[in-house]
């Protein structure tokens, strides 16, 4: 430096930091040799503190007003220096302003989906981002924690530190939450309150303060997206069937208003039919639902209902009834039933098992 740079370093005795930026966390003011006149005015607006350092040792800390450098106001510098006596000469030290203002609108994400067991979908995999908020609360700690000798350190020197930190407890208190996917919505605030309180601490070991911090959205993979909106729509949509009627006839009309002449004609007549027939069974006074159970197969035998010691038995086909007629269970008196008589008949008085009778050979001599 020329010696006309340094008097009129010497002539300044004003310290102070005007911050034209937003994402300064701290500043070192410029001195030739770091020399600060006796009698200089320090000057610490609000939002921010001064904080001295002596050959690399942290001295004294300034809130905000307005200070003269002296004996007096730098008690841990003079005990450094060995000034006893006081001193006038210019004196050596390093000032660091501190932004105390807090720091918006700082991002935070999932570089890669965190996968967790859903109670109604099983495992998930979500991404999630949001902001959050910080201050420096002790000014002395981060300087001595953080910034270094770094002159100019801005918030973009440490927000990839704090992001990981957020994103690594988000996932491990989304897992411990157990909040059904459907249901994290309603629950953003409680977990970016939850978060917040939880990681306070580590923030608070770099002399930091995380005054708030937002979950903005928790989003589900594209095809699990997917997958959820066709299910979302199917319960939109509620009776398929009418649905189904009322798109057909959709159709109908589109096709009738078709230009392409007698064949869309004739193609939407059959639809109509077709359609009008369906509904027709459908919405007719007193008419059963279409049943979907199938009928019984070709061939297949009928059963019957056997009354054995008071009390019903069955359902049994007729190869059952001919071994209970060989064995004596079932008797030509034994009441027996079958669906479509009217009540129950003894067994010599229905064909079928009088039938059965008849090959049943007489006792042995």
């Amino acid at each position: 430096m020329s010696f006309w740079n340094k008097l009129a370093a010497e002539l300044v005795d004003i310290i102070e930091w005007l911050d034209p930026t937003s994402d300064t966390m701290v500043y070192r003011f410029g001195r030739y040799k770091n020399e600060i006149k006796y009698g200089a005015k320090l000057i610490v607006r609000e939002g921010q503190t001064a904080v001295f350092v002596n050959q690399g040792r942290l001295a004294d800390v300034f809130d905000p007003g307005t200070y003269t450098l002296a004996t007096r106001n730098l008690p841990l510098l003079a005990t450094l220096q060995g000034w006893h006596h006081g001193f006038e000469s210019p004196f050596k030290a390093e000032v660091y302003f501190a932004s105390t203002r807090q720091f918006t609108n700082l991002k935070w994400g999932t570089k890669n989906p965190v996968t967790l067991r859903d109670a109604e979908f099983g495992p998930v995999r979500l991404r999630a981002f949001g902001t959050y908020v910080i201050r420096v609360s002790d000014p002395a700690r981060f300087i001595r924690e953080i910034v270094g000798t770094d002159g100019h350190f801005t918030t973009d020197d440490i927000t990839a530190q704090l992001r990981d930190m957020i994103v690594a407890r988000f996932g491990d208190i989304l897992g411990e939450s157990r909040i059904p996917v459907l249901d994290l919505a309603a629950n953003y605030d409680e977990l970016g309150a939850f978060l917040a309180n939880r990681i306070q601490a580590e923030f608070a070991a770099y002399g930091l303060e995380l005054t708030k911090l937002l979950v903005e959205n928790v989003s589900l993979p594209p095809e699990v997206e997917e997958a959820l909106d066709k299910r979302t729509s199917m319960g939109i949509v509620g009776n398929l069937s009418q649905y189904t009627h009322f798109q057909t006839a959709n159709a109908i009309r589109d096709a009738a208003a078709n230009e392409s002449g007698a064949a869309g004609a004739g193609l939407a007549l059959g639809m109509g039919f077709a359609v009008a027939n369906q509904m027709g069974h459908t919405l007719a006074p007193g008419a059963a639902p279409p049943s979907c159970v199938p009928p019984p197969l070709p061939g297949q035998s009928t059963t019957y209902w056997v009354a054995i010691n008071g009390a019903p038995s069955g359902p049994h086909d007729l190869t059952t009834c001919q071994q209970q007629i060989q064995t004596g269970v079932i008797s030509p008196t034994t009441l027996v039933w079958k669906p479509g008589m009217p009540g129950w008949t003894p067994a010599e008085q229905v064909p079928e098992i009088r039938a059965l009778f008849a090959a049943v050979p007489p006792p042995l001599p």
